[in-house]
């Protein structure tokens, strides 16, 4: 065994460790950003979910076919015209966190406390009298009917569709009832799916439908070989999955024969939400027929194959359970919500859109800073025309109390406080404009018609809150986690209230 030279100790040490990064190493658009503290060492079981998680779409080419199928349904199957599927449907009409009103025919943006910000009827924007009479007089709840929210991706091309149908049947002069419409493409999207013409599609090319990651395997490795055991979940079946993960992974590393080496329990159509909320048994599946052998009879084996179950069932067969398992997933709601609340598991948010978001921000770093400082002097004028105010009903109240020999000076005092508060408001409606501008200019930097998806006006979102609220972590992709120690402590920065900042 030969002896390491010394005499470049710095050098020596690289060699034997590799690069090891810090968290200014790495770029801000493949950072892990942390809502609750968590701690990588205590983490025995780490889930993925596949679509949209693992498995990165094309989201260009998946919208053009989710929308191509639904039109052509629309058109055989609920007798719409068939000059529908010549219109053409812009992507930018849709992002994630709108909601669909039913009732109305509208799409619109939400911030964290229901307050509802711009509105479309089809892709014309209401006004603010128009909304304040639709929206402003009751509490509007998710979970009624009249609503539908669009929280993934897969949903983008239904409001794309929506959106679009609206202005045209309604300038043909054949407007249906707008409950109607929106349940004709839901069913036709969903029948997209059930039928297999969707997947049939991606299955056929996947190299279309998907962009592959480079640092997926490795990060895959790295977990792994921490000590970490990897399961995939997804709703997705067996046929389908078994194709997208050999295009993913098959042949990337020499370590993993195929890409089920790299899982230590595979659960296919999970069904979720309902694996976090329901009772539904495992069943085992055949992965050369595709069908199902039994259920299984002791603990989830690697290199078998499981399909359905639930929560409960799967901490006693896997193992493991409660906070040591780490879940990654895109869907606000069927992964991490009710992962959360159904669970004590810690969560990770995939927001592919992240990536483009942060690198609008850079881009945008001096005007976001001039908004920052616009903002504060327009709070600082609101205070001082308040002050303004006050100052001259006071003045006031004295001239009309008649107080003797104090006219004179009450009358020029007033002059000089009126003029000053003529002053304050013109510089104020000046600030405001400028504000409004660019405000309006850094939102259409990030969608033309919807503005960055985890804001709304001055607050988070409705989706940004549900992504604060509910996921410990959140990135851009589930690779990002190659540029991090798989002990890592992931601290949160600390809250603050506004009368501590």
């Amino acid at each position: 065994m030969s002896i390491p030279d010394i005499s470049h100790p710095e050098l020596e040490l690289s060699e034997l460790l590799g690069r090891v990064a810090s968290e200014l190493d790495i770029p801000r658009t493949r950072r892990i950003f942390v809502n609750r503290n968590l701690r990588m060492e205590g983490i025995e079981l780490i889930g993925f979910d596949m679509d949209y998680t693992i498995g990165i779409y094309n989201q260009a080419e998946m919208e053009r076919l989710s929308i191509e199928l639904t039109l052509k349904k629309l058109v055989q199957r609920r007798g719409y015209p068939a000059g529908i599927q010549e219109l053409d449907y812009d992507p930018s009409w849709a992002i994630r966190g709108l909601v669909v009103d039913r009732v109305h025919g509208n799409v619109f943006k939400m911030d964290r406390h229901g307050h509802v910000g711009r509105v479309f009827h089809g892709r014309r924007m209401l006004n603010r009298e128009e909304r304040t009479a639709l929206y402003r007089k009751e509490r509007i709840r998710l979970s009624a009917p009249r609503y539908a929210w669009i929280d993934t991706l897969f949903a983008l091309p239904e409001a794309v569709t929506y959106l679009r149908l609206t202005d045209y049947l309604e300038q043909a002069g054949r407007a249906r009832f707008f409950p109607q419409l929106w349940q004709d493409v839901r069913e036709c999207i969903d029948e997209a799916h059930r039928d297999d013409s969707l997947k049939s599609a991606v299955r056929a090319n996947p190299g279309k439908y998907f962009v592959v990651d480079p640092d997926l395997p490795a990060a895959l490795h790295k977990l792994r070989s921490s000590g970490k055991r990897l399961f995939l979940l997804t709703n997705s079946l067996w046929d389908y999955t078994d194709v997208v993960m050999r295009f993913l992974l098959d042949g990337k590393l020499a370590a993993y024969p195929t890409w089920r080496s790299y899982f230590d329990i595979l659960i296919v159509g999970g069904a979720k939400p309902a694996f976090f909320t329901d009772r539904n048994p495992f069943v085992e599946i055949d992965p050369h027929s595709g069908k199902v052998i039994g259920e299984p009879k002791g603990a989830l084996q690697r290199g078998h194959v499981y399909q359905a179950g639930n929560l409960g069932d799967f901490e006693k067969l896997a193992g493991s359970g409660g906070d040591r398992v780490l879940y990654i997933g895109d869907h606000i709601y069927g992964d991490i919500l009710r992962a959360k609340k159904s669970s004590v598991w810690r969560t990770c948010m995939i927001v592919q859109e992240l990536e483009n978001e942060l690198r609008v921000s850079e881009l945008l770093a001096e005007k976001i800073q001039l908004q920052s400082e616009l903002d504060r002097k327009r709070r600082n004028l609101d205070a001082e025309i308040d002050f303004q105010q006050l100052l001259l009903k006071s003045l006031q109240k004295l001239a009309d109390e008649g107080k003797n020999g104090s006219a004179t000076f009450l009358d020029a005092a007033k002059r000089h406080a009126k003029k000053t508060l003529d002053e304050l408001r013109s510089a104020l409606r000046g600030v405001t404009a400028e504000l409004d501008k660019l405000e309006e200019e850094l939102d259409r930097s990030y969608n033309p018609n919807w503005g960055p998806i985890f804001k709304e006006g001055n607050e988070n979102s409705r989706f940004g809150s549900q992504v604060e609220d509910y996921a410990c972590l959140y990135t851009g992709r589930a690779s990002n986690f190659l540029a991090y120690s798989p002990l890592r402590y992931f601290r949160a920065p600390r809250d603050k209230m506004p009368h501590e900042l």
